[in-house]
């Protein structure tokens, strides 16, 4: 459910683009994520540091996008937040030796230190990758393609999720049979 709940504004953004154009899409998305936090803070009664730190990009580029008519500054929107999700996985890791995956994870799944090594780093890896690859696509391709792509990562995120599952399925405890 988390899952789709954290995509809408992506879903969104496409469907807007399509029966719009890219500044409707921008405002449409901001528009998506605002009720993300609002139905964080008021209804979930939490809100996360990745909404906000992701609501703050969708905001500042957003508003610039709108302000100055140039949608390169929402195609870089995804790009920041998978720079910033590398960054927060890498430094909490390496600076303040917690390691979120693990932290996220660990109530219901127990592996063995190493495994949770690997698992950051494999997300690590993979937000970088997202990032650069949004980036090539954005400046490469038509924005209407742009869009495309922006919604295949949600495919594409689903994929790496249902991977490290598969990975992660030896570690789980066996069931009697």
């Amino acid at each position: 459910m988390k899952f789709l709940f954290d995509f809408l504004p992506i879903v969104l953004f496409f469907v807007a683009y399509k029966l719009g154009d890219i500044y409707i899409a921008t405002k449409i998305t901001m528009l998506a994520t605002l009720a993300q936090l609002l139905i964080s803070k008021f209804i979930l009664k939490r809100l996360d540091k990745t909404l906000l730190s992701s609501a703050a990009i969708v905001f500042a580029l957003g508003s610039l996008t709108l302000i100055f008519h140039n949608p390169n500054f929402i195609k870089w929107k995804p790009t920041l937040v998978y720079a910033c999700m590398a960054l927060a996985l890498l430094v909490s890791n390496s600076v303040f030796k917690r390691n979120l995956i693990r932290a996220a994870m660990e109530e219901h799944l127990k592996l063995p230190e190493p495994i949770w090594g690997r698992l950051n780093l494999a997300w690590i890896l993979f937000f970088v990758a997202m990032g650069i690859t949004n980036i090539v696509v954005a400046y490469s391709v038509s924005e209407a393609m742009w869009v495309n792509f922006k919604l295949a990562c949600i495919g594409i995120t689903l994929l790496f999720c249902i991977g490290q599952m598969l990975v992660l399925a030896r570690y789980l405890p066996k069931e009697p049979t």
